[in-house]
């Protein structure tokens, strides 16, 4: 086809033109993103639900639902009792938000306005304090010093701008050691208006930590307890209660984690990786004072957040570092028989207590096994030291204790990809007598 010189010059025109002005609308937009980054937050247009933020995943939760009216993002919790399930065969009556213990987590972006509607339906007063935040005295929500508790069956408004990001949470603060320790907190994360504020993830996690004193045989948390905590959670859950976290190899990783325990500290440690530590509840650290670790120990009312690569396929264990906090309803009054001999033992008491069986002269490694086979007889509605089958043999573990599954290749990041089969030569396995001839070692 034949283009004559008067069309060629008007296409280049129109092209020109055209050029000219997608160029001054880029010059328009950027000079407004720029405007915009030096206007405090709370003055910059509202952004649109889930705009320049990855939602994070609560695993075995959800993020509460919101509506935005009139440019406001309102949000709604109700306290109220709930029937938990902690693992399979331990569940107690508790009290938790919107049906769930711990509360859904909340999400909101820096600069938002929100106004957080709470309905008492417990049996007594409480009130809400949005733990780390940066918001007016009066919504502080200590009953009694910020506000008047709310009574069961009123409802409350709490209203403010965010003017900070991070990780926080929220609580009641009113009675705190009943109503902790019955379960009312959550987590409230604050997304960055600038998404380059902080690193863009693959996977953004959000796990608390908690514990809880509930007696073999009972179905109630013993608000109570000073110590003795026989149930340590993460995100109301115990191990195997707890579902894995599930990434792809290469996925950039975030991990926040919350600790609103009622006494104890916890080191939360990662196999198979290390991270740097990236924030504290007192907002993001810069790039070059963060430093890396394989193990974090994250305060009683305190938050952090780590960050990485997972670069290394595997199952990889994830969890608290205090040996007592890996263990489901353990006994601290049980006798220490560690190494006695007991041979005969059985025989001679089960004259008298037919159903007795001597544990603990090995360790508690086998106590697990005998309670979920059968073996034992405990009391109803309890899973004292109940760890779970592995792919390879009972994992002897409990309590704050999850699984970080690393793929290569994944069908969803919502699906269990089950146990990892290691590469050949990758698996630890019996020495033979020939390997052990070739490298001098004497059994």
């Amino acid at each position: 086809m034949k283009i004559s010189r008067r069309k060629m010059i008007l296409s280049s025109g129109a092209a020109l033109a055209g050029g000219a002005i997608l160029h001054y609308a880029e010059k328009v937009q950027a000079r407004e993103v720029v405007q915009n980054e030096r206007r405090p937050v709370w003055e910059q247009p509202p952004l649109a639900p889930g705009t320049n933020y990855t939602p994070v995943v609560t695993p075995d939760n959800v993020s509460l639902e919101y509506r935005i009216v009139n440019g406001v993002k309102v949000y709604h919790l109700i306290a109220e009792p709930v029937r938990h399930e902690f693992a399979p065969g331990l569940q107690a009556n508790c009290w938790g938000y919107n049906g769930r213990v711990h509360g859904p987590t909340i999400e909101a972006v820096e600069g938002d306005r929100v106004r957080i509607y709470v309905t008492n339906h417990l049996p007594a007063p409480t009130s809400v304090h949005w733990h780390g935040a940066l918001l007016p005295n009066g919504m502080d929500g200590v009953g009694g010093l910020n506000q008047k508790v709310i009574r069961p069956g009123e409802t409350f408004k709490y209203e403010w701008t965010l003017h900070q990001h991070g990780t926080l949470m929220y609580h009641s603060h009113h009675d705190e050691m009943t109503q902790m320790a019955m379960g009312l907190m959550g987590m409230f994360i604050v997304h960055p208006r600038n998404p380059r504020a902080i690193p863009k993830v693959d996977r953004d996690f959000v796990l608390l930590l908690s514990e809880w004193l509930i007696k073999p045989g009972t179905e109630r948390p013993d608000p109570n307890a000073m110590d003795g905590f026989n149930v340590l959670t993460i995100n109301a859950k115990a191990f195997p209660g707890t579902s894995p976290l599930v990434v792809k190899r290469g996925d950039r990783v975030r991990i926040r984690i919350g600790n609103l325990s009622a006494m104890d500290h916890h080191p939360f440690h990662i196999h198979g990786h290390y991270f740097k530590i990236a924030e504290t509840d007192g907002g993001r650290i810069p790039e070059a004072a963060q430093w890396p670790e394989t193990t974090v120990l994250v305060q009683v009312g305190s938050t952090r957040v780590i960050e990485f690569i997972a670069d290394n396929p595997g199952d990889w264990a994830c969890h608290c570092h205090m040996t007592h906090h890996v263990m489901n309803q353990m006994g601290h009054g049980i006798p220490n028989l560690v190494g006695m001999d007991t041979a005969g033992l059985d025989q001679r008491v089960q004259k008298l207590l037919p159903d007795y069986m001597t544990m603990g002269n090995r360790g508690m490694d086998d106590h697990g096994e005998h309670v979920e086979r059968g073996h034992m007889a405990v009391p109803k509605n309890s899973i004292p030291m109940v760890g779970s089958y592995g792919p390879h043999d009972y994992i002897t573990m409990g309590g704050m204790f999850t699984i970080l599954k690393v793929r290569e290749h994944l069908d969803s990041y919502d699906k269990d990809p089950g146990w990892y089969e290691n590469p050949p030569g990758t698996q630890t396995t019996y020495a033979t007598p020939e390997e052990l001839r070739r490298d001098g070692i004497s059994m």
